[in-house]
This record gives structure tokens, C-alpha cells and sequence, in this order.
């Protein structure tokens, strides 16, 4: 196979992991002015990598029960996210009482980031199949 077709093949996979690098890059570059020190980054992306890596099989050896695991993985996850948003506001109660509104403003804009992040990543894991 010429390297033509492997790229013509590969392009959308190609370009979301250019995408991955250049916003890892930024990251580790402007992240000083923001105040964010770059082994937290590094740090962050590999847990986070190796949490969701966990949670996807553990979710695929679920969903592939007959009949009952995507209910299973729907009864799951939706109250998942309940939680972790409760959890966000009473977080954010806490620190408004103590003066924490910079800090939250910041952190509410991270959690902003992973969120959108995740719709995109399930978007394209949706759009664009693994194997052809």
C-alpha cells in the first residue's frame, strides 16, 4: 500500500491527533501565565487517559450483556453525572462563602473545557468508525 492511500485512509485520525498534540502543547506552553504548573498538565492527561481507558472497558464488557447492558450502562452513568454536578455546586457554595471567586471562576472554566471535550470525543467516536 502506497503512502498515499495510507494517509487518505488514516486522514481523520491524523487530524485528531495533530489537534491532541497542538492543545497539549498550548497547554504546556501558556499554562505559566494561567498559573498552571506543567507536571500538573502532564499529570492530569495521563490519569485522566488511564481513568477513561479503564472506565471504557469496563463500560464495553457491560454494554455486550444481550438485551440488558446498555439499560445497565444508561442506569449507570446518567445518575454518574447527577452526582458529579451536585457535588460541583455544593464545591462551588463552599468556595463563594470563603472568597474563593477567582479560583472557582477559573476551575468552572476548566470543568467547562472537559465537558465540551467529552461530547466532542463521544461525537467523533460516534461519527467516525474504528475499524473499516
Amino acid at each position: 500500500m502506497s503512502n498515499l492511500k495510507i494517509i487518505s485512509k488514516l486522514k481523520w485520525k491524523i487530524f485528531l491527533w495533530s489537534i491532541l498534540f497542538i492543545c497539549l502543547y498550548l497547554a504546556l506552553f501558556y499554562g505559566n501565565q494561567f498559573g498552571i504548573n506543567q507536571r500538573i498538565i502532564i499529570l492530569f492527561t495521563l490519569v485522566l487517559g488511564t481513568f477513561t481507558q479503564i472506565f471504557s472497558g469496563i463500560t464495553s464488557l457491560i454494554a455486550i450483556i444481550p438485551f440488558v447492558g446498555p439499560f445497565i450502562l444508561k442506569v449507570i452513568s446518567i445518575p454518574i453525572f447527577y452526582f458529579l454536578n451536585a457535588l460541583g455546586w455544593l464545591v462551588s457554595a463552599v468556595a463563594i462563602k470563603k472568597g474563593y471567586v477567582n479560583e472557582l471562576s477559573k476551575s468552572r472554566t476548566v470543568t467547562l473545557a472537559l465537558l465540551v471535550g467529552i461530547i466532542i470525543g463521544y461525537i467523533l467516536g460516534n461519527v467516525i468508525p474504528l475499524d473499516k
